[in-house]
């Protein structure tokens, strides 16, 4: 970003008469050429990596692009006489160009690139659909969108993966901004398999995360999952891609009861997130806590007061602690109060569930304050509102001591449940149990660490001098910027 700064150094200060805002309009100009031409080296060098950074410094001017200078970047960077430059055009909506008068005069210092790059054109497409859907123009962004997506079809160029994988993204985006993702799910499968066949791996994985989004938001768990154990497997090249699939990988798990699986899938997807997606962290542990609750679990305290996150999970802290005290009635009334709450995040199915943790855990407290009590007690203390509470008192007890819940008898003859003295948990297979699965989490997330890392080639044979050391800490600090910017763009 050094040459933008000397960029605008060297620039001339306007005249008196000519407008002040006139410079915001060409710097964001040279900031898109600057951007063209290292898509270009990209290209012409074949390094992808150079594709991605001219999307993340994209990222950086999204709030400044104006129509005036979306326009004139596009007669910069595309022919006059090309098919792509006329179709966009038309999308971008006319501004006086006084401004852009200002900008072709200025005498800047001139930046050339090479027209007929298909990364040019892909790009153009990507930067016009942005600029569309942040001014909420969606009809425009869904003719865009469809545009560029059938140019894609025609395109197999491994420097232009990165900008499909976006491309991808935005077109679902705008797709469900107007509620009509169901018309593009045959599209997204095409890609898909069009981008397995190319060994497209970034585009695989965002189309796959894009179909997964589709299914679940029409609540099609069961197509989702045949997509999922079906689709081709490989080790991850995006961080945000991944913790969205961990994330829709635990819904599903969810839904077909398989919580134990889905718990870890949903706590990795909230530990990898990064901090600024705040949103998706949220999401993440609205779902943890529904599933660790039908797990028989507790969340600590310190899960719902985490920074950013206190008032979003008021709701779930709320139906927690009914949950925790087994007390029925409260547990309905915290259902009745934030249902509209639940109803949106579409957990609400889930909390119907949680009915029968509830008078588990109401019970199992019963079973330890007394030695012996009746089941018409018993009944009243959990507040059953059957029209035979004793009966579906026993049939509770009944399946509690089956399943192990609580550890007693009942007398069937005198209508009681007798209690039998609690142990010492010390002298069963429970700690040991509790240690190895913890002792099995940290070894798993250590070896994570360890695949995450990145070393360059041949570290361990070359001794770097000072030199090379500051230039690399100097490389690193920037890569670390960028993927923060870019995590803050994803999420």
């Amino acid at each position: 970003m050094t040459e933008d700064v000397q960029m605008n150094d060297s620039e001339p200060q306007p005249a008196a008469s000519a407008p002040a805002v006139g410079a915001p309009a060409l710097s964001t100009l040279h900031h898109l050429k600057e951007i063209a031409s290292v898509i270009e080296a990209g290209s012409l060098s074949k390094e992808v990596r150079r594709i991605s950074r001219a999307f993340r410094l994209t990222v950086a001017l999204r709030r400044r692009l104006a129509a005036r200078d979306v326009s004139a970047f596009l007669a910069f960077a595309l022919p006059a006489s090309s098919e792509a430059y006329g179709r966009l055009t038309a999308l971008v909506p006319k501004e006086d160009d006084t401004e852009m008068d200002v900008d072709a005069a200025a005498p800047a210092t001139q930046i050339s690139i090479k027209h007929g790059l298909p990364e040019i054109e892909i790009y153009c497409y990507l930067l016009v659909l942005i600029f569309l859907i942040d001014h909420k123009k969606y009809d425009e962004a869904k003719a865009c969108a469809s545009v560029s997506i059938a140019r894609l079809k025609n395109l197999n160029r491994r420097t232009v993966d990165v900008l499909a994988s976006r491309l991808y993204f935005y077109y679902s985006y705008v797709y469900e901004l107007t509620n009509s993702l169901a018309e593009i799910r045959g599209n997204l499968l095409a890609l898909h398999r069009m981008a397995t066949l190319h060994r497209d791996e970034l585009g695989q994985e965002t189309l796959l995360n894009l179909l997964l989004r589709n299914y679940l938001h029409y609540n099609l768990y069961d197509q989702a999952e045949k997509l999922r154990s079906k689709a081709p497997r490989f080790e991850a090249h995006s961080n945000q891609q991944f913790c969205r699939y961990l994330f829709y990988l635990g819904k599903i798990r969810t839904i077909q009861l398989e919580y134990t699986d889905a718990k870890e899938s949903l706590l990795q997807a909230a530990r990898k997130a990064p901090i600024t997606a705040c949103g998706f962290r949220i999401q993440c542990n609205k779902w943890a806590i529904i599933v660790r609750l039908l797990l028989g679990e507790i969340p600590e305290r310190t899960v719902f007061m985490q920074k950013g996150m206190k008032k979003a999970l008021i709701p779930y802290f709320e139906l927690t602690n009914a949950v925790r005290v087994g007390d029925l009635e409260l547990f309905r009334a915290v259902a009745d109060k934030f249902a509209s709450t639940f109803s949106a995040d579409r957990t609400r199915n889930l909390i119907v569930r949680l009915r029968h943790n509830v008078i588990r855990t109401g019970l199992r407290n019963i079973s330890i304050s007394y030695s012996r009590i009746s089941l018409a007690d018993i009944a009243k203390k959990l507040r059953l509102d059957s029209e035979n509470p004793i009966a579906d008192a026993e049939s509770i007890v009944a399946k509690a001591i089956r399943d192990g819940a609580i550890d007693a008898t009942i007398d069937h003859a005198n209508g009681w449940m007798v209690s039998k003295e609690t142990g010492d948990v010390y002298s069963t297979n429970e700690p040991q149990i509790a240690f190895n699965s913890r002792i099995a989490f940290c070894l798993n997330m250590h070896n994570e660490a360890v695949k995450a890392m990145r070393f360059p080639p041949n570290s361990h044979k070359e001794k770097e001098s000072a030199e090379k050391r500051r230039e690399r800490l100097q490389q690193e600090e920037e890569l670390a910027k960028h993927m923060a910017e870019d995590d803050d763009d994803d999420f």
